[in-house]
């Protein structure tokens, strides 16, 4: 017997015959015989009592996180979150929550994702700010179809610097549109009359800070947009991209309040100018007040089918990421600006701190040298997968292995709040074994 299934054998031959089979397997007479049923390895069944001991007792065998320490970023990251952050965010009203297109039973909603806009407007010192993207990659790619909008060109600049994986999302969004994309370095990088934007990434993916006041004017001075892609902790401590003229600016806010979670789910912050407003991908949540003055939160500017309609729709993007953007808001509102300028003093600091004692270990060297933020990169004695290997055995996740041909034996090292100077110091002492075999 079957159980939870709800459909009694009166019931199923009822369907099948207003289909016109006589049986569920002339459903699939389409498929050959020799893949309709294959054969499956699988064990014997388990009552549920029995299955959930067999998990408990797979479970146990996986390392507890909180012994190891991690210095693996490039893109995802290890922060603190208050323990505020998810018990607030797991109220039903906004766990349970579904895109809030009928406004007069969604005021909660609206007004929490109202407010995540603000901050990341206070953030990235921007004007205007939409409910989020899927993640920082798509929110980048979307930045260039965006500008592409607005001068009516089809031709995108990005550095070297960006990160790779940024780069492969933005090539994805681009091509099938006929959109061109350009890697060039920081030393020359400049707009075009052809050019809809310069994209930038600082801190970039080595984590240094790229000269963004001269890349803005010489991207402004041939008439393209400037679009930056920042690291939203790093706000605390650095000048946000709207005070050196940014028109289009967006981050990962997975750093703001959510876990790793093996990649996913996160959330793009995507914001801009004003005058481009009309151009912004995805929802936007505003502010008024209804016929009796009463404070009132809508979805503006757009109607529900800008999301279907995809030959006229300035974005695409269908998944609302409103729970992830919401966990956002109360990181930042739970920290404040002190927290958060804390926190990126801790991230700086101890990064500094740890690629100092690097350098004074023979056969490395650090390579990214003046100012750094949370990341550095490490050229390495012998290869980095090797090191790894043997900081594993310390209960350490070392660095990304960024080898290539470059910038061979080279790992990217990433150092948070939540790094202590016990871990910076046991990875120090673990990179110095590993190269040596002491």
């Amino acid at each position: 017997m079957i159980p939870y299934l709800p459909t009694t054998e009166s019931d199923r031959q009822a369907m099948l015959g207003a289909i016109g089979v006589k049986s569920v397997d002339d459903l699939f007479a389409d498929i050959p015989k020799e893949f309709r049923d294959p054969a499956l390895n699988l064990p014997a069944p388990l009552s549920e009592l029995e299955l959930k001991r067999e998990l408990q007792r797979k479970a146990a065998k996986n390392a507890n996180g909180d012994e190891w320490a991690y210095f693996l970023g490039a893109g995802s990251y290890r922060h603190f979150i208050p323990s505020v952050v998810w018990n607030l965010v797991k109220r039903s009203e906004f766990l349970t929550a579904y895109t809030p297109y009928q406004p007069e039973i969604s005021q909660g909603v609206l007004q929490a994702s109202y407010e995540f806009q603000s901050l990341c407007c206070q953030l990235l010192n921007m004007e205007v700010a939409n409910l989020g993207m899927y993640d920082g990659a798509t929110a980048f790619a979307e930045a260039a179809l965006m500008a592409c909008r607005l001068t009516k060109r089809s031709a995108v600049r990005a550095l070297s610097t960006v990160s790779p994986r940024y780069i492969e999302v933005l090539r994805t969004y681009a091509v099938p549109q006929g959109i061109s994309v350009e890697i060039v370095e920081a030393e020359t990088a400049r707009g075009g009359p052809e050019v809809a934007c310069l994209m930038v990434q600082s801190p970039n993916f080595h984590g240094q800070i790229e000269e963004m006041e001269r890349l803005a004017k010489a991207t402004h001075g041939e008439g393209s947009l400037f679009v930056v892609s920042t690291d939203p902790i790093a706000m605390g401590l650095l000048r946000p991209p709207g005070d050196y003229g940014a028109d289009i600016a967006v981050a990962e806010g997975q750093s703001l309040g959510v876990p790793m979670s093996f990649g996913g789910p996160y959330v793009g912050i995507f914001t801009c100018k004003s005058a481009h407003l009309r151009q912004m991908p995805g929802r936007i949540v505003g502010k008024t007040v209804d016929g009796k003055g009463t404070t009132g939160y809508v979805l503006t500017l757009q109607t529900r089918e800008q999301h279907i309609r995809r030959e006229r729709a300035t974005s695409n993007i269908c998944t609302s990421e409103t729970l992830i953007a919401i966990a956002n808001a109360v990181y930042m509102a739970a920290l404040g600006k002190w927290g958060m300028r804390r926190v990126a003093e801790l991230c700086y600091h101890k990064a500094h701190y740890a690629a100092s004692q690097i350098a004074q270990i023979p056969g490395y060297a650090v390579a990214s040298g003046g100012v750094f933020f949370k990341e550095f990169v490490v050229r390495c004695p012998v290869s980095p997968s090797e090191i790894n290997k043997s900081l594993r055995a310390r209960k350490i996740v070392g660095g990304l292995d960024i080898s290539s041909g470059r910038a061979p034996n080279s790992m990217l090292v990433c150092v948070t709040e939540v790094n202590t100077k016990g871990e910076i110091d046991s990875l120090v002492e673990g990179l110095r074994e590993a190269a040596h075999g002491r």
